[in-house]
Parts: structure tokens; sequence; C-alpha cells
């Protein structure tokens, strides 16, 4: 009965036999079955022969499967590494990681994230960095012929040496791109090298200039962003302290699109939303304390130099913002009761994610800054207007005064003579 059964199964799922019937005969319990005859003038030894060849064929599709099976396995791996690698260089607006109530706002979250700009688009920034670079120090020569010192055109032929190497290696990464030689941990650890010369670099050539601009007052520059990246940015040498009130005012000029990004932010542990001034996206300005959040009616993205302030009071949250010397708007209820907490870092340029860090490109300003001030008081709106008209009665920031020597830069940002009060006097 079961030999029987056995063929009657094999019968149904054999392949390559055609036609094939099975004829069962009886054979006695004491009897041989291979002697047995099939009707028909079958064999015993065919009919063995037709049951070795179906073990053969179940055992050879039972191969195919287990082998086909591995590959399937090998294929989903190489699917999720694939998958992997495409979270991990995913666009700039992908969020990642933990963050703040802010970033949802944005519909982005960015807390503790890099930049994830495109290896291309990274090497032509740096590419126009270094055109920049070029250009100060071809504006130098001049200067240099005037000045009969040995040492200042050695110094000038050292740094064009350095320029004219770092070209070579963004001309090197470039070609390895195109050759499909791409290393992501390599491109990292290059890019870090490269942009931890440039700004060796630019300080150099900053110290160069120097030597043109030593009868310029300290307060007379600006700061220029031209590009958006995340290693372009300044620092303010002195933290804020604990303050109840505050008035901060500055000159800017941009016309970026869209937005002009972070004019400053200041972050301290545990809350890199501390202050911030950020325009991101198609979204307006906006105040950011301890991240809560005011939006501001300024209208300044025209390429035009505008004076802009905001000032803040912890009771009740009251605000009030200021463009060309004249109050725009105001409100209350923004972080009331909550004071400004010192030990932190105050970036210009950028939106910090981390503390003093976590800069994204995205969120960058791009443009012009000159005359940061704050206080730890609100002024009045005589004394802005002051400010505005870039009267002599003007005030400077008895918490933050705008100097070059309280002021570190990176990442090829520039200082230049501040031309905006000129204008209007």
């Amino acid at each position: 009965l079961l030999l029987l059964l056995s063929l009657l199964w094999l019968r149904g799922r054999g392949q390559g036999f055609g036609q094939t019937r099975f004829i069962c005969t009886s054979v006695p319990l004491d009897g041989d079955m291979c002697a047995a005859t099939a009707p028909g003038g079958g064999s015993a030894e065919e009919l063995k022969s037709t049951v070795l060849q179906l073990r053969e064929t179940v055992l050879q599709q039972k191969e195919t499967i287990m082998n086909q099976k591995e590959t399937i396995r090998e294929l989903t791996a190489k699917l999720g590494r694939c998958e992997s690698q495409s979270v991990l260089e995913g666009l700039p607006g992908e969020p990642k990681g933990g963050g703040t109530g802010r970033k949802s706002g944005f519909s982005k979250n960015t807390m503790g994230d890099l930049s994830r700009a495109p290896a291309t688009e990274t090497l032509s920034q740096l590419g126009q960095t270094l055109q920049s670079l070029k250009t100060r120090l071809e504006n130098l020569e001049q200067f240099s012929r005037m000045n009969s010192s040995g040492q200042t055109n050695n110094l000038k032929d050292i740094l064009q040496n350095k320029i004219d190497d770092l070209e070579k290696q963004v001309l090197s990464r470039v070609n390895s791109l195109e050759e499909g030689k791409f290393n992501p941990k390599n491109e990292s650890e290059e890019r870090g090298k490269i942009e931890s010369t440039l700004t060796s670099l630019h300080q150099r050539i900053t110290d160069l200039e120097k030597g043109q601009k030593d009868n310029r007052p300290p307060d007379r520059f600006q700061l220029t962003f031209p590009l958006r990246t995340n290693y372009m940015y300044a620092k303010v040498k002195k933290s804020l302290p604990e303050m109840y009130a505050f008035s901060i005012c500055m000159w800017i000029k941009s016309n970026a699109s869209p937005g002009m990004g972070t004019p400053f932010s200041y972050a301290v542990p545990g809350q890199a939303n501390e202050l911030v001034l950020i325009e991101w996206g198609n979204n307006p300005m906006e105040i950011l304390i301890n991240d809560k959040v005011a939006k501001l009616p300024f209208v300044i993205n025209d390429g035009k130099w505008h004076h802009i302030c905001v000032t803040w009071t912890t009771r009740d949250g009251v605000w009030e913002a200021y463009q060309d010397g004249t109050q725009t708007g105001s409100g209350e209820n923004l972080a009331p009761y909550h004071p400004i907490k010192p030990q932190g870092v105050l970036v210009l340029g950028q939106e910090q994610d981390t503390l003093g860090g976590g800069f994204d490109a995205t969120q960058a300003f791009v443009g012009e800054l000159a005359h940061f001030n704050v206080w730890d008081r609100k002024l009045s709106p005589g004394e802005v207007y002051s400010l505005a008209t870039c009267s002599t009665r003007a005030l400077a920031g008895n918490v933050i005064a705008w100097a070059e020597a309280n002021i570190d830069i990176y990442g090829g940002a520039t200082k230049w003579t501040f031309e905006a009060c000129r204008q209007l006097n």
C-alpha cells in the first residue's frame, strides 16, 4: 500500500515523463516484489528505473529551490544595504535624529545633523571659496609693491602656493568622483582637511590685509557670507550673561532665496535654540527664545542694507520689532518668565543644532552683517532710531559691542569695511 501511494504521488509531481501510466500489481506477502511483472510487458527492472529517475528529479528540484532561496537572501541583503546608503545620503531636507518643537514647525528636524549636500555641490562651494581667497590675495599685490618689505612678498608667495595646492586637491577629488572612485568616509576626512586649511589660509590673508586697515575704527567692518555652507561662520568670543531683558540690533543685507538663513544663534547646554533669529525656507523671519517662536514683520530680503532691532522682556514675554528705525510689530507671551541662560555659544551666520556646532547648510545665512550689538535692557524708540540713522549719539551694546577684536571668523567668511553709515551721512 505504501508503495502504491508513493507511486501515485510521484506521478502527480514528476516532470518530463509525458503520458506515462503506472499499473499496480498485487504481490503476495511472501513474494518477491522485484520479480513481479507489470501488465503490458513492463519488467520489474523498468519499474525500478522509473522510480529512481523520479527520485532523482525530486532531489534536483529540491536543490534548485534551495539555491533560489539563497539567491533571494543575497538579493534581500544587498537591497537592504542600498536602502541604508540612500538614507545616509538623503536630501538636505530629510529629517534625521531627535529634535525640538521648533523644528517640527518647519516640517524639518536637524538636531544633531550634519550637512548632506551632494559631494559635487560641496566641491563647487570649495572652489568658489578658493577663488574668493585668490581675489583677495590679488588685491594685496598693489599694497605689497608699495611696501618694500621682503617678508610681505614672501608671505604672499607662500599663500599663493597654498591656494594652488588646494585647487589641485579639489581637482583631484572632482576626477575621483567622475571616475566613480568615491568613498563617503574618505570624502568626509578629505573635506575636513581642506576646510581646516581654508580657515587657516583665510586667517593669514586677513592678517596680511590688516596692514591696509590700521587706521580703520574697530567697529567699522562687516562680515560677508557669500555661500550657503555648513562651515562658514563667525563666533563671538564672549558669551551672554543671564538676562531678563535684551535688545539685539544689527545692520543686515541679503537677497538670498528662499530665506536668508540664520543671522545669529545662541545655544546653551541642553537647549540649542535658546535665542535664535532665522528666516528659513518660505517662512517669515522669526525670533526663538527657549524654542518658543514669534513671527517678525521684517521685509528686508531685497539686497539693500537694513537696520533691524528686536527687544524683549521676560515679564509677560513682551517683544517689539524695529526696521530702519521704525517699530513694525510687537507682541507678548514669548517665553514669559524665562531668563536667557548664561555660558552659551553665540554664532553669527549659522543655526546651531548642538552647542557650538551641528550646522545645516540649508539654514546658513547668506549676505552681509554689521554692527551686531546686544544690551541687557529694552532700548527706547529714540535709541533705536539713533542706531538706524548712524547718529554719533548711538550707543554700543553693553553686553556685546561690535568690534573686530570680539569676533573670530571661520571657513572663508570675510571682513570688509562697512559702508552703509557713510552712505546715509
